[in-house]
């Protein structure tokens, strides 16, 4: 790999490959705990998101298991796989997302219905309910989303947002981060789809963009939450207290 290419990499994938030299020197064994991210954010240089988003690529390939609360473990080391092929991060996609939807709103707000506000609050009533379900969906939330870029009456808006959604679920990465989110029961936010569909109903581009803007600036942010060993032991201990008092009551 040329020394333009690799400066032209984005910044997980060089410290993925980093800690991949490191594995097939030897420096870890196969069961062996890495560094923390902390440390491993010191040593490097990095920041702490772009630590997850490499270890999140060498899980997807096998080589780490992440135990819950405990950290990052070897699993196998590197074999004569060659350079993996990366996919779409859900820090990458998020990002995205806050770009493209931010703008997908403001043009809304000049162009939505009477009947597309009325299906957003009945989607925001869907989604308040979805949150209540253990093992609900994302399906009132997606379509939420989707409600507003067909607002734009822009098919190329529609589509680039359509298909923003689509790597959600398929790009192995962002799936994997998001599955951690819902594992630590972090939900579509109310409050933040609320005040997007106000800034909507309003026709005020400038707050349509802002309130969308705020709320996918929040999903980053829990993101980043859904990764903290913090938040995934509190689900845990949130979980099995719940498993207790279920058997307490059914004894």
């Amino acid at each position: 790999m040329s020394e333009v290419q690799r400066q032209s990499d984005r910044l997980y994938q060089d410290l993925y490959r980093k800690l991949m030299v490191e594995l097939e020197s030897g420096r870890y064994a196969v069961g062996d705990r890495l560094p923390t991210e902390r440390e491993l954010a010191a040593a490097y240089n990095v920041s702490r998101p772009t630590v997850r988003e490499a270890v999140i690529a060498l899980e997807v390939q096998g080589l780490v298991e992440v135990r819950v609360g405990s950290g990052a473990y070897v699993q196998r080391l590197p074999g004569n796989e060659g350079t993996p092929g990366f996919n779409i991060t859900a820090f990458e996609l998020t990002e995205a997302r806050l770009l493209f939807e931010g703008e997908a709103a403001a043009l809304a707000a000049t162009q939505i219905t009477e009947e597309e506000l009325a299906e957003l609050d009945r989607l925001v009533v869907a989604i308040d309910q979805e949150n209540k379900v253990p093992e609900g969906s994302h399906k009132a939330d997606r379509a939420f989303h989707l409600t507003i870029a067909r607002a734009t009456r822009n098919a190329a808006v529609l589509e680039a947002v359509e298909r923003l959604w689509e790597l959600r679920a398929t790009s192995p990465e962002s799936a994997l981060l998001h599955e951690k989110a819902r594992v630590a029961n972090i939900k579509p936010v109310v409050d933040e789809h609320t005040a997007v569909l106000k800034a909507l109903r309003d026709r005020d581009p400038v707050a349509a963009r802002g309130a969308m803007r705020a709320h996918l600036s929040a999903v980053l942010e829990s993101l980043l939450f859904a990764t903290e060993e913090k938040a995934i032991q509190e689900a845990r201990r949130a979980a099995q207290a719940k498993r207790e008092r279920y058997v307490r009551a059914t004894s």
